[in-house]
């Protein structure tokens, strides 16, 4: 399988741990956050990724060839701009796109600052035997957007933190068309940032530039595209945004709730 990381952004949130090098090299139990997603990732069979950088760039490009890349093929993604998720992904189409052999392969969508013990085999299960278009790792747990999916657990669109919090009626498509009358309510769940996706979502990108993956998803679901979720509470998951964040994974490899390598982790 193939894969792409995230690992472009600038990490604000996570200063003073980024005023020297990018958020992709800071450490978890003396671990990069870039080490433990491709040795996750190389658990699961992916063998090929591609790395968006922009922030200290050039650190992250150097760390690969000190490490021989893993023993995997690594391409690097530079953004002079910050394209954000979406535009990244629309600019990384030719690796997914190379081989014709492989369209209908899936790959996975990682963000570097996340740490989780989600079964990703499973998830790539579940994507091809639901022929889906996308398939989202969520969660139930307070998050500042949530987005919204049916009974089917197919999206349906997104709301604040705000809006949940003063119980506002569920919010419209961001896409094209309004939320189809429900039959049952709309569940507000946590994205994880981790995707299983298929490459014909390439043909139907129209966004350019800077966008985020989500506007594409919502305007896709509008339209009938199955983009799912597949609830992954049972595992460990843990957002590394925040200097915090990172103190309290240190923690959780201490006791002994995810390993060192991040790929074998006991569930909560």
């Amino acid at each position: 399988m193939k894969a792409m990381i995230l690992a472009a952004g600038l990490g604000t949130r996570l200063r003073p741990l980024t005023d020297d090098r990018p958020k992709a090299l800071v450490e978890v139990g003396g671990r990069p956050l870039l080490d433990i997603t491709l040795s996750r990732l190389r658990v699961f069979g992916v063998r090929e990724v591609i790395i968006n950088v922009h922030h200290f760039a050039d650190m992250v490009v150097d760390y690969l060839k000190m490490n021989d890349n893993f023993g995997m093929r690594i391409e690097i993604s530079r953004e002079d701009l910050l394209l954000d998720t979406g535009g990244a992904l629309k600019k990384a189409a030719w690796f997914f796109l190379e081989d014709s052999s492989r369209l209908d392969e899936p790959f996975i969508l990682h963000n570097v600052d996340v740490i989780s013990t989600i079964d990703l085999e499973l998830m790539v299960q579940f994507h091809v035997e639901h022929q889906a278009l996308a398939t989202l790792a969520v969660q139930e747990r307070e998050t500042s957007r949530y987005l919204l999916f049916d009974e089917k657990l197919r999206l349906c669109g997104r709301r604040t933190a705000s809006e949940q919090a003063h119980g506002a009626p569920l919010g419209g498509w961001t896409g094209e068309a309004p939320v189809p009358t429900q039959a049952h309510p709309l569940r507000a769940l946590a994205f994880s940032g981790i995707h299983v996706i298929s490459p014909r979502i390439f043909s139907m990108m129209t966004e350019e530039g800077v966008f985020s993956i989500i506007a594409s998803y919502l305007r896709l679901a509008a339209q009938g595209e199955n983009i799912l979720a597949l609830g992954a509470d049972k595992y460990y998951w843990r957002d590394l945004g925040r200097p915090e964040n990172v103190a309290q994974a240190e923690r959780d490899l201490k006791n002994k709730i995810f390993s060192r390598g991040g790929d074998r982790v006991r569930d909560r």
